[in-house]
């Protein structure tokens, strides 16, 4: 049992007084006691140091319990004091008689109270309420009026606002129970206001209890009511189905039944209604052996009854238990639990008759008031014992819900260390949990932001083969041993020894899937024979071998399968731990560098995560908890690899693929024993190990024929898709693994080279394209067209090796349509122009090209055309290749990029007799001098010529082109040269015309505009506009008011001073204002 509270005798009235202790009030150091006989003894409270005892010599007539009779006052209640005395040496007295006032009251004092703030002591004596001075005991108003036949009364004061003023003041109340009338005092501060305040009941009040400034719960007969002070109104206060109510509904609680009556009839009175506050806002209302649990409002609070044996004669509430006074031919007080209702200690007390607790003050209830058990002979003072000390009690037994109930209800003042003792309380009750196969109720405690527990504490409880170096649980080296030892009749005192303590130290538990008995015995311990049936069940086995031989493997395999699901059930829910501990890890500590995260942002999470954590470890610096989180981290994330693998294996790629903290070592271990290598690559990619990784690829994936073990890895594709994701800084790593690739699937590897993605874009271009060189020169040209054609290299270099690599393979190949494709890319590379010039050497090119080839003639001709050396590209295309229609092509490409600068027809004076073309030959005039007048060696072309004649004769210069024609050749056969240069003549003159006089349109509509305005309402006006100028109206570009001055109007109706209009205003040149000068001198102003 909790010893939460010490009974301490401070009062006992000597053998021969016969007088009877009725009554008593504690405040302050002092001890008032009312006796039967009317009078009022004053005693003064000492400070006792812990333990010790009172002397046997008490003062004033009235003596002190010794040590023995003390314990005797604690611990049972028939035994008489004893006279043992205590050490010789002096000891200090609980109490010192100060004062005794006989005749304080005509009758027995019945109850004492005080109004503190008003110096008055309040008493019931003799059925009516007295007022007395609280220093002097003189009487200020005994009997207080309309107080005749009170039976109960109760105080309370209470820090209220003045509805009026808003300020804070003192406000005690006295409520009286006079029969059925319930009358009411206060005092403001100190003052006693005469007006009282009156409220008649249905019967009888037999009790009075404070429920909170206002309101007053007063138990009768019939029931219990709420009384408003203030505004007058009763309510009665209703339970769930109790008694005198029908089952299930609602009554009024403490109603009398039918079987309420015939107790009465038996017992001589009906029980007597109790009620005592508890904590903020909660009261306890008790009757008979019925409770009901409400709020200050009176409303019912859904929590069940207390299990009481027996109807208490007082209840009441000493923070934080709740306390039951039994009869006093009991003697006994009960110590429960506020919210669990559970017996937590048992004070024998002899013939303790009532509960007297400190009276209410605006202080905290924990302020080491205690409360005081009295007696017709004794005054007991319990005394709270150590809080800490009642938590450490209560966890000794075995009592963690208990535990974790009365810290919760504790404040942090009182306890060392509220925080970190309800986590070890909530962590020891997990492991009970636990040790009870309740898997998930465990876990989801140890999983509680307030508690966190430790991945270490928590991987303690499973095998090896879950927690590793960190299990709690050995393997047995024997299973068969044991339980051929357990079968042997082995129920003496070890054995049974050992059973005793399994649930306490760990047991030896097999390896899973493996022989029964390890994680079982760990959670239920070893069962023991009993000894009276040892020797038949020894007899019957020695009868039955055989039979017990095969009913022996058949209970092993019921125990290993029963073994096998228990550790399933507790390591699925062991994920769950982990995967939440993980998560609560990550609000702190990044797993994609490893680093703390920044303690301070706008949502303040990461804070609260911070102090959460910081609130369960030791102050220590950021490197230091960087490096206990990485350590946790990686207990975590291993043991979650460890989980998924004995429970849910397909889980274990989903772990790998996000940043984690697994021991490389164990899941390199763990699966390659199971053949999982698909997983194990993911997890190598994911820690960095690329390398192991992609030599993993390459033994499962260079073989012709795929490997049992990992089907799925055969092949280059995963290699080529792990190459593709490596940085460039890895690039001694990709070619290294990339080259078996290459030579298995050229295609499928150059992905890694020329997919489009950053990666595959910033690789060292130099490096990969001297690595491609040393395996095929195709891919080496593939991988150049790749970073010139699309990623737009400039680099001369990566230029001439690509025409160098082309040339040779064309040199290498025989004609067909591959090498026709091959010289295609060729020309289209030597022909395009990268900014403006050639990154390749153009001598170079052209040196490495075969001159006597046919097959290289356009190539020669392109790259001559590169060189600006168009007369010679003609002549390969006219007298070598006899291509006419690319000859003209060319001409023509030649034309449209020759010089911008050239005057165009439509550039002539209309009225000029030269010819524009006469002043500079055109490529045509080239081409046309080779068709006419070739070399010796050659002929003369005069059909190609009159072609070329037809269609581009405007083109070229009308006198050195009639000198190249044969005198020979008809005029018929010119028509056409003719026809085009009088139409491209023509063509110019009805140009110019045509522009003449859309010149001339936009004069006029110029003209009008400035004449009769755009006619838009609040547009531009003409010449006959007017504006106004007001007083207050300023130039726009000195910003001074007009005034008189002489001003221009300007087309958007601006004014301005004349002599501002050159003046231009910011970014405005002054010819613009020049320009429009006359528009405001001819123009109207109205002022």
């Amino acid at each position: 049992m909790l010893s939460a509270f010490t009974a301490r005798p401070i009062i006992e009235l000597r053998q021969r007084d016969k007088s009877k202790i009725e009554s008593i009030l504690a405040y302050s150091d002092r001890v008032l006691v009312g006796l039967n006989t009317g009078a009022l003894r004053i005693y003064r409270l000492n400070e006792l140091p812990a333990f010790s005892t009172p002397t046997n010599n008490p003062p004033n007539g009235d003596s002190s319990l010794s040590p023995s009779q003390a314990d005797a006052a604690t611990t049972t209640a028939s035994e008489p004091p004893s006279d043992t005395h205590a050490p010789a040496e002096p000891q200090i007295k609980p109490t010192d008689l100060l004062r005794e006032v006989e005749r304080f009251s005509p009758r027995a004092v019945e109850q004492l109270a005080i109004i503190k703030e008003a110096s008055t002591l309040v008493s019931l004596s003799n059925y009516a309420i007295s007022l007395h001075d609280l220093n002097t005991f003189e009487p200020i108003e005994a009997p207080l009026a309309r107080t005749r036949n009170a039976s109960v009364f109760a105080v309370t004061s209470n820090v209220l606002k003045d509805p009026m003023t808003g300020i804070p003041e003192i406000i005690s109340r006295l409520a009286v129970a006079v029969k059925r009338r319930l009358l009411l005092w206060s005092w403001h501060e100190s003052e006693l206001s005469q007006d009282v305040t009156e409220v008649v009941l249905a019967e009888a009040i037999r009790t009075v209890t404070w429920a909170n400034a206002t309101k007053v719960v007063c138990g009768m007969n019939s029931g219990y009511v709420m009384v408003d002070v203030e505004t007058g109104t009763v309510e009665d206060i209703v339970g769930h189905g109790v008694v005198g109510g029908v089952a299930g509904g609602q009554a009024k609680f403490g109603a009398v039944s039918a079987a309420g009556m015939g107790y009465m009839v038996l017992g001589g009175s009906t029980p007597k209604p109790l009620a005592t506050k508890l904590g903020e806002g909660e009261l306890l209302l008790a009757k008979d052996i019925n409770t009901l649990f409400i709020d200050d409002q009176g409303k019912a609070l859904d929590k069940r009854q207390v299990p009481w044996q027996s109807a208490p004669d007082g209840i009441g509430y000493s923070y934080p238990y709740m306390l039951a006074l039994q009869h006093p031919t009991k003697g006994s007080l009960e110590v429960r639990n506020p919210e669990t209702l559970n017996l937590l200690q048992t004070i024998n007390l002899p013939a303790a008759a009532a509960l007297h607790f400190t009276p209410p003050t605006s202080s905290l209830a924990h302020a080491g008031k205690g409360f005081y058990v009295l007696s017709e002979r004794v005054v007991w003072k319990m005394d709270a014992t150590n809080y800490d000390s009642q938590i450490e009690e209560l966890i000794g037994s075995g009592k963690y819900d208990e535990a974790i109930s009365v810290l919760g209800m504790l404040e942090d003042a009182l306890l060392k260390n509220k925080t970190q003792t309800m986590r070890e309380v909530k962590m020891l009750k997990a492991e009970l949990l636990f040790r009870q196969k309740k898997y998930r109720e465990s876990m989801d405690l140890f999983n509680e932001d307030e508690v966190h527990a430790p991945p270490e504490r928590v991987l303690k409880l499973f095998p090896r083969i879950i927690a590793g170096d960190l299990a709690g649980v050995e393997e047995e080296k024997d299973s068969s041993d044991s339980d051929h030892e357990e079968h042997n009749g082995k129920t003496n005192g070890e054995t049974g020894q050992k059973a005793d303590t399994a649930a306490l130290e760990p047991q030896v538990a097999s390896p899973p899937r493996a022989s029964a008995g390890g994680f079982t015995k760990y959670l239920m311990g070893h069962r023991k024979l009993n000894p009276e049936t040892a020797s038949i069940a020894s007899s019957k086995r020695a009868s039955d071998t055989d039979d017990n031989a095969s009913i022996k493997g058949v209970k092993a395999n019921d125990e290993q399968s029963k073994e096998e699901k228990d550790l399933m059930a507790a390591v699925q829910e062991l994920s769950g731990y982990l995967v939440g501990a993980r998560t609560r890890l990550q609000r702190v500590l990044d797993p994609a560098t490893g680093k703390l995260r920044p303690r301070k942002t706008q949502s303040g999470s990461t804070e609260e995560a911070f102090k959460t954590l910081m609130s369960s470890s030791r102050e220590e610096s950021d490197d230091q908890l960087e490096e206990e989180l990485q350590s946790t981290f990686k207990i975590l994330d291993t043991a979650l690899f460890r989980t998924y693998m004995y429970s849910r294996s397909t889980l274990t790629s989903f772990l790998f693929r996000i940043p984690n903290f697994c021991d490389p070592d164990v899941v390199n271990e763990r699966l390659k024993e199971h053949n999982r290598f698909t997983e194990l690559v993911d997890f190598f990619y994911g820690k960095k190990l690329h390398k192991q990784a992609l030599e993993l690829l390459r033994r499962f994936g260079s073989p012709d024929e795929p490997d049992e073990a990992a089907p799925t890895l055969h092949g280059p594709q995963r290699t080529v898709a792990y190459l593709q994701g490596l940085p460039p800084d890895m690039i001694d790593v990709i070619l290294e693994f990339s080259d078996w690739a290459l030579r298995k699937d050229p295609k499928l590897a150059m992905e890694v080279f020329l997919a489009d993605s950053e990666n595959a874009e910033t690789l060292p271009r130099k490096r990969v394209d001297e690595f491609l060189r040393g395996i095929d020169p195709a891919l080496e040209i593939e991988y150049l067209e790749h970073i010139i054609m699309e990623l737009k290299d400039m680099t001369p270099g990566f230029h001439d090796r690509l025409v160098e690599l082309l040339i040779a393979r064309l040199i290498d190949t025989e004609q067909g349509k591959g090498w026709d494709d091959l010289m295609e890319r060729l020309l289209r590379f030597l022909g395009q122009t990268w900014q403006g010039s050639q990154q390749y050497g153009l001598l170079t090119a052209f040196n490495l090209i075969p001159k006597t080839d046919p097959r290289f003639y356009e190539a020669q001709a392109v790259v001559l055309s590169n060189m600006g050396n168009h007369k010679q590209a003609l002549e390969i295309y006219v007298f070598k290749m006899k291509d006419y229609a690319k000859a003209e092509e060319y001409c023509n490409r030649i034309h449209r990029t020759e010089d911008s600068h050239t005057a165009s027809p439509s550039q002539t004076t209309p009225g000029g007799t030269e010819d524009p073309e006469d002043a500079r030959p055109s490529i045509y005039h080239t081409l046309l001098s080779l068709y006419l007048t070739p070399p010796p060696s050659q002929e003369r072309n005069l059909g190609p010529a009159l072609n070329l004649l037809s269609k581009h004769g405007c083109r070229l210069p009308a006198s050195s082109t009639l000198s190249l024609v044969p005198d020979s050749l008809p005029v018929a056969e010119l028509e056409s040269y003719f026809r085009g240069r009088m139409r491209s003549a023509n063509s110019v003159v009805n140009e110019t015309r045509i522009v003449a006089k859309l010149h001339k349109t936009g004069l006029v509509a110029s003209e009008a505009l400035r004449l009769l305005g755009d006619g838009a309402p609040g547009g531009q006006g003409g010449r006959n506009r007017s504006v106004l100028v007001s007083e207050e109206r300023v130039c726009g570009v000195c910003h001074k008011r007009l005034g008189g001055s002489v001003v221009a109007i300007l087309p958007d109706n601006a004014v301005v001073h004349l002599g501002c209009l050159n003046r231009p205003k910011a970014g405005e040149t002054s010819s613009s204002y020049k320009s429009v000068g006359a528009w405001g001198r001819s123009g109207g102003i109205k002022s």
